[in-house]
Parts: structure tokens; C-alpha cells; sequence
């Protein structure tokens, strides 16, 4: 009897850690690492990247916009890249900074509008534009600027910008004061039309005067941008002509003025120049007239610079100084400048050499002929 409790007692101990869940001894060996106490539920605290860390991994945190629109009641609000307002209002833009410098349309500068007012304070440079217009359309950026002594440059970092579309249905291109404008077409760089819009959400298209046909804008060799207008990316000679934009905006289509494309194709460089004059031998009192002559890019002006016989001794001439367009017969335009230097009354003193210097910003060209007492 003793016996047969003894092992019912054995067998309880081994069967007891089962029924209550606690788990029993593992017969096979431990593996490294095993059985470790693992916290749960422990708060881990973040690392947090240094601010070196972050503005090395993003660029654009190291540039902050320093341009703020005055709201009513004296708040104050971030701009966007774009902002829309409607012709009439009056708009007041801050740049944070003691030494601001603004950059609005150009035009605004050209005819000193008095409706603008710019004026730098202690703490911030201050834009006011009164009474706006559709004209007014445009971007208004500004800058804090660095000075060291009379050297100043941009701070990169502090700069501000955005473009306001002052709205006018009356107006829906941004109104300019000719009624033509000659667009140059150049094989290696994009030409835009300017037709610009005051609503972005207008239509614009794009039209050939003749053959009177639209041309579309595929996204890739021709674009729309609405803050430019529409972008030949790569001009030929088969774009040139007249054209116009069409705009349309909940009401009446409206078209721009025309623009003339003419389609340039002028080796980049130093002015082509050549010299003459119109005799190489004068006698005293005759008139002599040296030419200065350059053919190059239709947009890039030409500066003439002369040396004559009779300089130093501030003998008078008469210099003139002209430009015109010239087709050249192969669909392609050609500006020609001229210099003419005249000489009245012709005397000993006036003989010798007469050297032109032709100036653009690829750099010059030197040319020069000789007079002489006959």
C-alpha cells in the first residue's frame, strides 16, 4: 500500500507543471543566446539626425523664402510659386532682411510707374503696388543681399519669388505696348512667343497668319508655359512667319498682337567685320567717308570704336552709326551694322591709317584701311 501511494505521488509531480501551464524543463541542449530576458513594452527613444545629416541629404532646406504678402488685419502670409488677383488690387510684399534687393517687370522701371513703391526698413524691404493691372502680370522675386565694403553679392539662401496673375476679362493677354514684335528663331536655342495670359486657366492656341492654320502645341517640339507663352524648343526655317495667339476664358475669344519669326542662322563669335573707303587717295578739301561694316545675329548689337590720323590732334569727324535686317534670300535674316566716319575738307593731317573696332559679347574684331594726300 505504501508502495502504490509513493508512485501516485511521483506521477502528480511530473503531470502538476502541465495542468497549471508552466512549461517544463527542455531536454535538448540550450542554443547560444537563448532563453534571454527580453524587455516588453520598453519605450526606445529615436535617434535624431544631426542638422548637418539632414541638409546634406536635402538642398532645398539650406535655401529658405524670405517673401511674405501683408494680409488685412495685419497677418501675414507665405506665398506660393503662383498667385492670383484681380486687377485693381493693391498688393504689399516683404522681404525679411536689412539689405533687400526686388526684381518685378521690367516694364514698371521703363515708364516709372508711381502706382510702385519700394522702400527698405531696418528689419525688411517693403514692395507696394497700387491699383494693379492686367500689365502688371509678372514675377516679383527679391534677394538679401551679402556686402563686404562695395562688394556685394546674393545671398543664395534668403531669396523669395512668385508670379502674380492679376486677372482682367477684359484683358486676357498681358497687354504690351507695340502691336508687333519680331521673335528671332535661332537653331541652337529655344524661341518663345510672348503671348502670356492674366488668367491661368485660360485656353491659348497657337495660329499661322498664312496658310491660316493653328499650330499645335505637341508638349515636345512646340510647349505651352503660362508664364512665358509658347516655347519652340528646337526652330527650323519651316517655323518662320506671322503668327498669333487665340485666348479663350468664359466669354468672347481674344487674340494677341502678331509676332514676326524670322529664323536666324549666324555663326556665334566676333564681328565679321570689313572696311572701305571712298577713295584711297583725296585731295585737300575733298570729303572722304571710311565704312565700318558687320554682318551677325540680328539680336546682338555692335559697338564701333575708331582710331583716325587726325585724332590726337582732335581734328572734327563725323561718325554715324546704324543697323538694319536683311533677308538673304535662303529664308534666313541677317542684321547688317554700319559705322561711317567722315571727314570734311580733307587736309595732310587727315592721311594715313583709320582702324574700326567692332565690339559684340563674343569679343572684336579689328580692321583698318589707309588714306592718302593724292
Amino acid at each position: 500500500m505504501r508502495l502504490w501511494v509513493l508512485l501516485s505521488l511521483l506521477l502528480l509531480q511530473e503531470t502538476l507543471p502541465h495542468v497549471i501551464g508552466q512549461p517544463t524543463k527542455s531536454k535538448h541542449p540550450k542554443e547560444p543566446g537563448e532563453n534571454k530576458i527580453r524587455p516588453v513594452n520598453k519605450k526606445v527613444k529615436p535617434k535624431t539626425p544631426k542638422m548637418k545629416e539632414r541638409e546634406s541629404a536635402d538642398p532645398s532646406l539650406k535655401s529658405q523664402s524670405i517673401l511674405t504678402q501683408v494680409m488685412d488685419k495685419g497677418r501675414f502670409q507665405k506665398l506660393a510659386a503662383t498667385l492670383s488677383l484681380s486687377a485693381g488690387q493693391s498688393i504689399e510684399l516683404r522681404c525679411k532682411g536689412s539689405n533687400v534687393t526686388w526684381n518685378y517687370p521690367s516694364y514698371l522701371d521703363t515708364f516709372k510707374d508711381s502706382r510702385l513703391s519700394i522702400k527698405q526698413l531696418d528689419k525688411y524691404g517693403q514692395l507696394i503696388l497700387a491699383n494693379s493691372t492686367a500689365a502688371d502680370t509678372g514675377e516679383y522675386s527679391c534677394w538679401l543681399q551679402l556686402c563686404n565694403g562695395n562688394k556685394c553679392r546674393k545671398d543664395e539662401t534668403k531669396t523669395g519669388s512668385t508670379y502674380i496673375f492679376f486677372t482682367d476679362k477684359e484683358e486676357l493677354f498681358v497687354p504690351t505696348p507695340s502691336y508687333f514684335e519680331i521673335v528671332y528663331l535661332n537653331p541652337d536655342k529655344p524661341a518663345v512667343i510672348p503671348c502670356r495670359v492674366t488668367t491661368p486657366s485660360a485656353k491659348v492656341t497657337l495660329h499661322r497668319e498664312f496658310p491660316a492654320e493653328e499650330i499645335e502645341a505637341d508638349g515636345t517640339d512646340i510647349i505651352y508655359d503660362v508664364k512665358k507663352g509658347f516655347v519652340y524648343q528646337h526652330p527650323t526655317s519651316d517655323h518662320k512667319g506671322i503668327v498669333y495667339c487665340k485666348a479663350e476664358s468664359q466669354g468672347a475669344p481674344q487674340i494677341s498682337i502678331k509676332y514676326h519669326l524670322l529664323y536666324v542662322e549666324v555663326p556665334k563669335g566676333p564681328p565679321s567685320a570689313t572696311i572701305a573707303a571712298s577713295s584711297s587717295r583725296a585731295e585737300v578739301s575733298d570729303s572722304v567717308h571710311v565704312i565700318c561694316t558687320v554682318l551677325g545675329e540680328p539680336d546682338v548689337d555692335v559697338n564701333f570704336r575708331w582710331r583716325y590720323p587726325g585724332q590726337e590732334s582732335e581734328r572734327p569727324v563725323i561718325i554715324q552709326n546704324f543697323w538694319r535686317l536683311i533677308d538673304r534670300g535662303t529664308g534666313q535674316t541677317t542684321r547688317i551694322s554700319k559705322s561711317v566716319l567722315v571727314v570734311e575738307d580733307f587736309e595732310a593731317r587727315d592721311a594715313g591709317n583709320y582702324i574700326c573696332v567692332a565690339q559684340n559679347l563674343h569679343g572684336e574684331t579689328t580692321v583698318a584701311t589707309k588714306v592718302e594726300l593724292n
